[in-house]
Parts: structure tokens; sequence; C-alpha cells
């Protein structure tokens, strides 16, 4: 499984860690929302990007130095 190493390293460091892959549904992402709203789970951010410069947005996930979910923002 791709994630091993990085479950190995928050074991040794005491974190839990979980990959999550979903499909979307209702359901999911208000269970989702009742996690953030309760504390249960945050969302680590690295950056955020302005939709026109998605270019950089994708450059930055692609070359892997990303610690966390890249951020786009739609106009308006």
């Amino acid at each position: 499984m791709a994630s091993f190493p990085l479950r190995l390293r928050a074991r040794q460091h005491g974190v839990r860690y979980r990959y999550l892959f979903m499909h979307p549904s209702s359901e999911d992402l208000s269970e989702l929302a009742r996690l953030v709203d309760a504390g249960a789970l945050k969302a680590i951010v690295d950056s955020a990007y302005p939709f026109e410069r998605i270019a950089e947005a994708m450059s930055r996930l692609e070359a892997g130095h990303a610690k966390g979910k890249i951020v786009v923002t739609m106009p308006g």
C-alpha cells in the first residue's frame, strides 16, 4: 500500500494517520462537515491560489512539495 511509509512514520511519532478515499456523496460530505465542526478532523492547508493561478497550484502539487492540501479559490 502506498501510504505504508507515512503510516509507519505517524506511528513512530504517536500520531494516527488514515488515508481516506471517497466518492462524492452528500452523506459523506455531511459527515466530514460534522467532524470538522466538532474539531475531530483538521484539514492542513499548504497554500491557496486564485483560479487565475491554477497552473502554479498544479506545479506545486506535481513537484511534491505540498505539506497539506492546495486550495484553489473560484472568483466571485
